[in-house]
């Protein structure tokens, strides 16, 4: 369609286009934009004049309720399918108890941080974000972490993420960058992944995204467990005391037992041998007593801060780095109980951002503005009318008292006469300006605009931050998951553009992603409206690696054996790994068990063809000379050797196992990480060299051999 032709005047500071009409076919007004394109309407048939900021006081401040083309725009995106969540649709949930560390009542009024050693119960919910409720759990994609409070002055939900920031800095694109997300809308696929067309192009349009993109394409995108991964509130909060004083505040959720991810071969391997990897972890971890724990940390700061800070605290794509403003621990989160029943708690639950109690309120951040409207039109589609909050999982643990009644599915109505206040009865409750909640007083002015404000304007300089903050290791991982995803996009141009926002961010990276995706040269670099600083110091807190566990705690030893197995060496390698409250589970060439060197039989979790080695961190051949000749011609046995190798995992053996290393490609490869056992330190020096993980000196060497052809 040609370009047709359009006036533009300067308004405020803002281009106004002046459009045109005409008649379609059909005698019907139809509008074009200035560059040819139909003008995008509301539902109404309205033009939108601004489809990227949200109305608001000032460049700044809150959200307005009056944004009719905001509200019909995520109405409708949230009512778009039923019956599942149209984000976070795949969860698994656990209860559990908040405890308090010491009294907050400094900074807020909030009653559940008002006495130390008080506990709450909660509810948590771990979801992915892309995917169906059929999809699999170790697809690349943000973790939901939502916390439900169920506290003496109603339910607070922290619902978070295990990523401290996201893809856009204000709500009305959230539609987009779901749709661009999900599967394309003609073909119905890919499910629960981004590497496609429809997500790299409207990343490759929203310069905002990069510094998500970052974190996206790192190893905190597949985490190994829910339990070794952060959860984070995103957004900045305020806490607000008794005499209503305010204090911003940033939630952050520290895993105990450390953080650790998987390799995107070995993820890719796990959904194929066990879809529901996590969700089986945190059963598993449960059932068995080893209860999940995390710390809740904060970031506490005041308006001076906020208004020194290199960049702005209202932004969601930005981080407050630990090493500028230290988390401090103010309680810890264990999950000690399964749900009853997955439908009615952990399908059922409702999360809403805007459910706080007095004492914590929230800023003018766009994007949690925008969400605080958004998250109860989504309860009400999904959960089928306003009463969602009488299903036991939702109802607060606290008295509540309404004047609310009747509805779809109402359980509960108010008893007597009165249904209304004021009235002249002097029944019912009433409200409490003492102990209700009173939003704290800020003070707001400015234009009724869409506008995004300049301070929100720099989309490099903390992606590059990310990256400059990770490891060797963790850097390629990044480059590679970056290669990957761009290799599945069909439009070279969608490819060139993302290359252009990674020169920004770091030349080497975006040169290693090129030269993997065949581009003849360089693009130039994408135009930036504040130029990447390159003042910004590492943050070692971002990595992964530099804050690994540094033990063997919680994590699990797939121990193969077989016929004839040293029974001594067992016993002695699954007590020191008891000790260390680590966790093993057998695998056998048959289900059943094998029969050890002292004739007694031992049971097998697993036999080989089912219990690949991507489903332990570390694995432990535990073989006889008598079995190892049959156990060479087994496939499975070589595979589970060889990948675990090739995912730099630690790897114990009895000597009687060398012609399986063999097999597997390795007798020529071994290193620190490959170990003979008992070896001169003993077992529970293998036990404790096991908290390292990963040797990741290992991954860019691994060159496996071809194993020779199986026997008979």
């Amino acid at each position: 369609m040609a370009k047709r032709p359009s006036n533009t005047m300067q308004s405020d500071g803002v281009t106004v286009h002046d459009q045109k009409l005409h008649r379609g076919d059909g005698g019907e007004l139809h509008q074009f934009a200035e560059n040819g394109a139909d003008v995008l309407t509301t539902a109404q048939g309205g033009p939108v004049a601004d489809d990227q900021n949200m109305l608001r006081i000032g460049a700044r401040g809150p959200a307005l309720i009056e944004d009719f083309h905001f509200r019909e725009k995520i109405f409708h995106f949230d009512h778009e399918r039923i019956p599942e969540r149209v984000v976070h649709a795949r969860g698994y949930g656990a209860h559990g108890f908040f405890e308090t560390y010491e009294s907050l009542a400094a900074y807020t009024r909030a009653d559940v941080f008002q006495r130390a050693g008080e506990k709450t119960p909660v509810f948590v919910r771990f979801s992915t974000v892309a995917g169906s409720k059929g999809s699999f759990d170790l697809a690349r994609d943000v973790r939901g972490f939502a916390v439900k409070m169920y506290t003496r002055e109603g339910n607070w939900d922290l619902v978070g993420n295990n990523i401290p920031i996201f893809f856009i800095q204000d709500a009305i694109k959230f539609p987009d960058i779901i749709h661009s997300v999900k599967p394309e809308p003609d073909r119905a696929f890919p499910q629960a992944q981004s590497a496609h067309d429809n997500f790299w192009d409207f990343i490759s349009l929203t310069p905002e995204s990069m510094h998500m993109i970052m974190w996206v394409m790192s190893d905190r995108a597949i985490p190994r467990s829910f339990r070794f991964m952060e959860g984070f509130g995103v957004h900045t909060f305020r806490f607000v005391n008794a005499k209503d004083q305010s204090t911003f505040v940033k939630f952050h959720w520290k895993p105990k037992l450390g953080l650790q991810s998987v390799a995107w071969n070995e993820a890719v391997k796990i959904n194929g041998a066990d879809p529901d990897f996590h969700r089986r972890d945190l059963w598993q971890a449960i059932q068995s007593g080893n209860f999940p724990e995390w710390e809740l940390c904060v970031q506490l700061f005041d308006q001076e801060f906020a208004d020194t800070f290199d960049f702005d605290v209202l932004d969601p794509t930005k981080i407050i780095p630990e090493e500028i403003l230290p988390v401090q621990p103010i309680g810890r989160l264990v999950l000690d109980r399964m749900p009853d029943n997955f439908f009615a708690e952990t399908e059922q639950v409702a999360f809403m951002t805007q459910n706080v109690p007095p004492g914590i309120d929230f800023s003018d951040d766009p994007l949690l503005q925008g969400r605080n409207f958004s998250y109860l039109d989504t309860q009400l589609k999904r959960l089928g009318g306003p009463n969602f909050t009488h299903l036991p999982i939702n109802a607060p643990k606290c008295p509540f008292h309404t004047f609310q009644q009747d509805g779809h599915m109402a359980m509960r109505n108010p008893i007597g006469r009165v249904n209304y206040q004021p009235n002249s009865w002097g029944e019912g409750p009433r409200e409490s300006p003492q102990k209700g909640f009173r939003h704290f007083a800020s003070e707001e002015q400015g234009s009724k605009v869409r506008l995004r404000p300049e301070s929100f304007a720099d989309h490099y300089s903390q992606a590059r931050q990310f990256y400059i903050s990770q490891t060797p290791p963790e850097q390629r991982h990044i480059a590679m998951a970056l290669t990957f995803e761009l290799s599945k996009v069909e439009n070279p141009v969608i490819r060139e553009r993302m290359v252009s926002h990674l020169i920004n961010i770091d030349e080497t990276l975006a040169t290693t992603v090129a030269e993997k995706l065949g581009l003849r040269s360089l693009p130039k670099p994408a135009e930036a409206a504040i130029p990447t600083r390159q003042d910004l110091e590492p943050s070692p807190a971002l990595s992964i690696v530099k804050r690994g566990p540094g033990r063997f705690e919680g994590r699990k030893l797939g121990i193969l054996i077989t016929d004839g197995v040293d029974a001594k060496l067992l016993k002695g390698l699954t007590t020191a790994l008891t000790k260390q409250k680590a966790v093993f589970e057998l695998i056998a060439p048959k289900v059943g068990g094998v029969t050890a060197s002292d004739n007694a039989w031992i049971e097998a979790q697993h036999m080989i063809d089912g219990a690949p080695s991507v489903l332990f961190d570390a694995i432990a051949l535990l073989t006889s000379p008598a079995a190892i000749e049959d156990l060479v011609t087994e496939a499975a046995a070589r595979d589970f050797v060889a990948d675990a190798f090739q995912h730099c995992k630690f790897i114990g053996y009895h000597l009687s196992a060398l012609p399986l290393l063999e097999k597997a490609g390795i007798s020529e490869n071994i290193d620190e990480g490959v170990l003979s056992l008992p070896g001169e330190d003993g077992i529970a020096a293998f036990v404790t060299e096991l908290g390292k993980l990963r040797v990741w000196g290992r991954e860019p060497s691994v060159k496996l051999g071809k194993a020779s052809p199986p026997k008979g």
